[in-house]
């Protein structure tokens, strides 16, 4: 039988699960506490859960899905986990140390198919959509190593802007959230969550009625369609005036800020002219909408985009405010250890290629 994870139901569907098996409502509540409160690795160490139950959920589901493959360190104290699956496939969790508290930044698929031509995550196509289980276990592998660290060390704040496009993993997205923001167990406020898409309106428009309360974040990096369709493929079937109709719905419907991620690449989208133009298009959305400035992480293989200089990010920075535009700077982090996002996977997976092709061409000789 092929077990599922534990971590990837929500409480209220435990709960059904093991009246169904003809326990009590309150041994869920139970399971819950051990797997999110202590934190225990092992369904044999719920101590006051009975023998029957625990022999039924180690039948059923598993724990562990996935195992540390490489663990990164930088000099500014962000830890990039890279976790090697079940079947084989690799994925990257990013830890990262604010000055508000611990931020975990997770992946919801393995590969990306958006395909953003200055993205290291699109290197590789998507292979398959991450279960729930498998996206809340990432902030709890993070957690069980911070447990080792510092106790009194908790997860306070998760970013959905790993590897993949979240929306396009939406279901499984929508029960992650629900599962950590649950007061009876990881207890992350959703103004402490945020979810980044790169733009699938529908979806955008889902979102917003299904009300999780969290802060969404929209890849949005030109101001217009010719240059947005250059550099993300995306905007060939969602453009731009597409995606804003959705946003607008968005805004309306949850009445909260929206955040415009925009990464700044040297003489491709960091002129003054692409300033003013992002200024127009924000428009009346001005109250509600924030833009954040992104310095660009190189990748090797999209040699042809570079990081914008300080002064044009500076420019560019001060042309939004003139122009009463909401603004902000991302603080890097983790620019020592294969800071961009898939970029430390996409390394791995070529050097695994590499090694086998070496050993292969030892074998025939």
């Amino acid at each position: 039988m092929n077990k599922q994870s534990i971590y990837g139901l929500t409480l209220e569907q435990l709960t059904a699960w093991l009246l169904e098996y003809g326990h009590k409502r309150f041994r869920a509540t139970q399971v819950w506490d051990w797997l999110y409160r202590k934190r225990i690795t092992n369904f044999a160490e719920m101590l006051d859960v009975n023998k029957e139950c625990v022999l039924l959920l180690a039948d059923h589901f598993v724990i562990d899905t996935m195992e540390e493959h490489v663990k990164q360190e930088s000099e500014d104290g962000t830890i990039k986990f890279l976790f090697r699956l079940k079947d084989g496939n690799l994925i990257e969790t990013v830890l990262m140390r604010q000055k508000y508290g611990l931020s975990v930044c997770v992946t919801t698929q393995v590969g990306c198919n958006i395909g953003c031509s200055f993205c290291a995550s699109g290197l590789l196509a998507k292979s398959r959509d991450l279960s729930s289980g498998e996206i809340v276990e990432q902030i709890m592998k993070v957690q069980l190593y911070l447990d080792t660290v510092n106790p009194e060390h908790k997860v306070t704040h998760v970013v959905v802007m790993g590897i993949g496009e979240p929306f396009d993993n939406f279901t499984n997205l929508l029960n992650f959230l629900t599962i950590i923001k649950d007061h009876k167990g990881l207890a992350i406020a959703g103004r402490g969550i945020t979810v980044s898409t790169s733009g699938l309106a529908d979806k955008i428009v889902e979102f917003a009625d299904a009300n999780m309360q969290v802060n969404l974040a929209v890849s949005l990096h030109a101001p217009n369609n010719e240059l947005r369709t250059r550099i993300m493929k995306i905007n060939r079937a969602i453009p731009i005036e597409k995606l804003m109709s959705a946003i607008d719905y968005y805004l309306e419907k949850s009445n909260r800020r929206i955040t415009f991620e925009y990464i700044l690449m040297k003489d491709v989208n960091d002129g003054r002219e692409h300033a003013l133009e992002l200024a127009e298009l924000i428009g009346h959305r001005r109250q509600l909408v924030n833009v954040n400035l992104i310095p660009y992480n190189p990748v090797d293989e999209h040699s042809q985009y570079q990081r914008s200089e300080l002064e044009s990010i500076r420019a560019f920075f001060d042309t939004l405010k003139k122009q009463d535009v909401s603004v902000s700077t991302r603080l890097e982090h983790g620019v020592d250890i294969d800071a961009a996002c898939g970029q430390l996977r996409s390394k791995q997976i070529k050097k695994s290629k590499e090694n086998s092709l070496t050993k292969d061409s030892m074998v025939a000789g």
